[in-house]
């Protein structure tokens, strides 16, 4: 071969080119990538940055309360009772003279784990009822939403008091009475995406392509139907906060002098007249985390959308 001809040959040889990079925009996104673009927005919104701050410091308290008070919330002192509030005692003091703004942040241990642990139970029990429903369908469907509906036709606070009543007083009875009150919304929510999804291309494909059942269900369905479904366990949060303070101040939560957001309110009710501090702060106090955790879930809501 002559040089001409290897010079001809090489011009045309693949191999020895060298590829065109790929643009930025054509490139893959990691997940942390995507995760950045989707968080972003929510550092523009002040509203969202409070409440998010309001719940993260109401955490640290009930993991945490000595870290933001160095009174002790079961000491009494008859002298200093029904103090206003002042720069002594932020929230002021309660009928024996205890710390009320203490006794609040050692209220949130018990209130805050009492509505985990209702909506852990209600998310576990409505994510696999829904499950079950939408993927089986048929008469295990019909079923499971038959009990669903009865179960809704059921006032929640009415269906709470009378499983509590049936099961006893204390802070897991009405975490427990409270979880089952809200489980048909955690059912129906999870069995209408597993409706929804199941049936779109990609999962038909990966039927198409021998994945069985099961490994459909976990790499295809569940991680598309979370999104709506972690939506209503925030907002559910806030309301079993509430359901259980409710439950607290008709007595049926933890016993005295156990200090708990529904307690320190239904405590302060005999003094609304001369010391309405003791009753209105707390309930401030609640009032302020049941709107944070509303308001987080409602930007979350916006942005899936």
């Amino acid at each position: 071969m002559s040089a001409s001809d290897r010079s001809l040959a090489s011009s045309f040889d693949t191999s020895s080119t060298t590829a065109a990079p790929v643009p930025a925009q054509w490139r893959p996104r990691s997940r942390w990538q995507r995760m950045v673009e989707q968080t972003a927005p929510l550092l523009r919104r002040p509203g969202f940055m409070l409440a998010t701050l309001m719940v993260l410091l109401t955490l640290i308290a009930a993991l945490l309360p000595g870290v933001f008070s160095h009174y002790d919330p079961y000491a009494t002192l008859p002298s200093a009772k029904l103090l206003p509030p002042g720069a002594s005692h932020w929230f002021g003091t309660d009928e024996l003279g205890r710390d009320l703004y203490t006794r609040v942040l050692y209220g949130a241990r018990l209130s805050v784990q009492a509505a985990l642990l209702a909506v852990g139970l209600a998310l576990f029990s409505g994510l696999g009822l829904g499950i079950v429903a939408g993927f089986i369908g048929g008469r295990i469907d019909a079923l499971i939403m038959r009990v669903i509906d009865v179960l809704l036709a059921l006032p929640g606070l009415l269906l709470a008091l009378a499983i509590v009543t049936a099961i006893g007083f204390g802070t897991v009875p009405v975490a427990v009475a409270v979880g089952v009150g809200i489980i048909p919304g955690f059912a129906r929510t999870t069995r209408a995406e597993v409706l929804r999804i199941k049936t779109l291309p990609y999962v038909e494909a990966a039927r198409l392509g021998g994945a069985s059942w099961t490994r459909t269900l976990l790499r295809h369905v569940l991680p598309n139907a979370w999104g709506p479904v972690m939506v209503l366990a925030t907002l559910d949060f806030g309301a079993a906060i509430l359901a259980t303070a409710g439950l607290s101040f008709l007595g049926f939560g933890a016993a005295p002098p156990a200090a708990e957001w529904g307690t320190l309110i239904a405590n302060g009710r005999h003094f609304l007249i001369t010391a309405p501090w003791v009753s209105l702060l707390p309930g401030l106090f609640l009032v302020l985390v049941v709107f944070s955790l509303n308001h987080i879930a409602r930007t979350f809501e916006e942005i899936q959308r």
